[in-house]
């Protein structure tokens, strides 16, 4: 495997991309953050974890042509649990988490964030399937009827659309943002983590 190997995986809710980034953490044998980026940037900022997770890919609200910076350095005083702010607390955190060595990030926009500064080099991976599939992996996960997992499919992937669109100003899902865009309607997650691995390989960052 290449010597410092970042991963990012935005996600529709109930893919499978957050079991993916599990067993390719495992497979790969290096660190995996999903909530643990929450729990990081709450340290760093000093700032209630409840804060975070209150906003945790939302967008935020702004008027129509306000300018903003959020990859720029946080705010330390005034309002710093604003949306905005805590978006840059999370880039920190994510940036700090990169620099440190190989591991795969969850959501968050983390592939913006590194793309943004001018990281080395990441993998983006964008994972995505049927409608029926989310609906029988939310329904299996969560404990839910068929219609709370589809409101919750419709309810969350529209956030984490907006929050990118917030931040970022991307179209989330947009096949031209990601390295590897994933379909994993056919596919089981070990045969999803073995079609990623075989990326890695033919890209040279991961040794046959």
């Amino acid at each position: 495997m290449k010597q410092h190997l970042v991963i990012t995986i935005e996600r529709e809710y109930g893919s499978g991309g957050r079991l993916l980034g599990k067993a390719l953490s495992e497979e790969l044998g290096i660190p995996y953050y999903d909530d643990e980026i929450i729990r990081a940037a709450s340290e760093h900022a000093a700032v209630g974890e409840k804060y975070f997770r209150l906003h945790d890919e939302k967008p935020g609200k702004r008027l129509f042509g306000q300018a903003r910076d959020v990859v720029g350095k946080p705010r330390l005083a005034g309002n710093i649990t604003h949306p905005d702010n805590l978006f840059r607390f999370e880039a920190e955190t994510i940036r700090e988490m990169a620099d440190k060595g190989s591991c795969i990030f969850i959501g968050r926009s983390a592939d913006f964030v590194l793309d943004a500064t001018e990281f080395g080099d990441f993998v983006s991976l964008f994972v995505y399937c049927d409608m029926v599939n989310k609906m029988r992996r939310v329904m299996e996960v969560d404990g839910v009827d068929a219609n709370e997992a589809m409101a919750r499919i419709q309810k969350i992937n529209r956030q984490r659309r907006e929050y990118c669109r917030y931040f970022t100003g991307n179209n989330w899902g947009d096949p031209m943002l990601y390295d590897l865009p994933l379909n994993t309607t056919h596919l089981t997650i070990p045969e999803t983590a073995e079609l990623v691995k075989t990326y890695l390989r033919l890209r040279g960052l991961l040794k046959a």
